[in-house]
């Protein structure tokens, strides 16, 4: 019987490990396709000069409806104003953008250790320049 009860306290403090594990492939899985959105918006961006507001909500509405995480929790930051392509390079053409994406779960098993569920979350962030291809008129 002795033995049955170190079983048990032994698995239960080592029932997390694996679960941890497979929450961290699982949160890796949601940050490559937030890249992966990310980066086609940021490709269409460099072809319009900066992100349109129709780019934004088409990023907004693919992570949301993958992640389903609310609109007002996706902070978007960009350049407003149309960058254009110039033959030397020049700072002034780059487009910056950062997007900031909540990422909740963090921890499996948060109660074992004494994290409350509004702890158990991070910030994706992603930012950066991309340099438009935007052609000015002549």
């Amino acid at each position: 019987m002795k033995d049955f009860i170190v079983l048990m306290a032994v698995l239960i403090l080592l029932l997390p490990f694996p679960l941890q594990y497979a929450l961290e492939q699982y949160n890796h899985h949601q940050k490559a396709e937030i890249q992966s959105y990310v980066y086609s918006a940021k490709e269409k961006a460099r072809q319009e000069g900066y992100f349109t507001t129709a780019i934004k909500k088409e990023l907004v509405d693919k992570i949301i409806a993958n992640f389903h995480i609310n609109e007002s929790e996706i902070l978007i930051t960009t350049d407003n104003t149309r960058k254009y392509r110039t033959n030397q390079f020049n700072e002034a053409e780059l487009i910056y953008y950062r997007i900031e994406v909540p990422i909740k779960g963090i921890i499996a098993a948060p109660a074992i250790w004494g994290i409350k569920d509004a702890d158990n979350k991070a910030t994706y962030i992603i930012e950066g320049h991309a340099t438009s291809e935007a052609i000015p008129l002549p």
